[in-house]
């Protein structure tokens, strides 16, 4: 269902966030109060303005109340992220999601009602871990303490095998879930478990930690025996 999204900063955090809701097919207006930020990203989404969006009147202007979600993207400028976030959810704007520095600023932004509160340094500090520990790990997304989603790029070991062949699957040996595979620009969603792997695969794989590392390093020294 296509969306209707403001998303004011246009940092690194607000760039990737507005172009990656426009390339999905949704609204995007992108706001940010310098001149130069804004044309570098207004052929990245729908319309590009330079404004304050600590300005109520002008966020009237621009009928920010009719959009379906607002995202705060400002970064160092804590006092502005608390500002516009305020009169975001003052307007009505039906679901705002606030960046926080710190669980201080975090804590701030949930008491005046922020509906959800992101930390992306801390995040990417997280998935650079778990992508420096798991090497053949793509992405990585923590779902829980030690338990995740990650995008696998294919050992060689995996080609020319079913999933059952390798005994994934969360009754499986190593208890990881295969939710997808992408092959070129085709999606498996929930592969059956005699889908053979082919070259160039990736595999989004769910499971614990321990468990993910546990079969990559078996791929590994399969591999190199190959």
């Amino acid at each position: 269902m296509r969306k209707q999204v403001v998303v004011i900063g246009m940092g690194r955090f607000g760039v990737s966030i507005a172009s990656t809701l426009f390339e999905m097919g949704h609204d995007v207006l992108a706001m940010d109060t310098d001149e130069k930020k804004v044309q570098a990203i207004s052929p990245k989404v729908t319309r590009a303005v330079q404004a304050d969006a600590t300005n109520e009147t002008i966020l009237k202007e621009l009928g920010i109340t009719n959009f379906d979600a607002a995202v705060v993207a400002v970064g160092s400028q804590i006092e502005n992220n608390v500002l516009c976030t305020i009169l975001l959810k003052k307007m009505g704007v039906r679901y705002v999601v606030a960046r926080a520095e710190n669980e201080l600023h975090g804590s701030i932004l949930d008491k005046i009602g922020a509906d959800k509160v992101v930390y992306p340094e801390r995040e990417m500090g997280t998935m650079l871990a778990h992508a420096l520990t798991l090497t053949d790990v793509v992405n990585y997304m923590p779902v829980a303490t030690r338990f995740g989603v990650a995008s696998l790029a294919i050992p060689a070991y995996f080609v020319g095998k079913t999933l059952s062949e390798l005994d994934l699957g969360r009754a499986g040996k190593w208890g990881v879930a295969v939710l997808l595979i992408q092959r070129g620009k085709e999606v498996i969603v929930t592969p059956d478990r005699l889908e053979i792997i082919k070259p160039g695969d990736v595999l989004v794989v769910s499971g614990y930690d321990y468990k993910l590392e546990e079969l990559l390093n078996e791929a590994r020294a399969q591999s190199v025996g190959k």
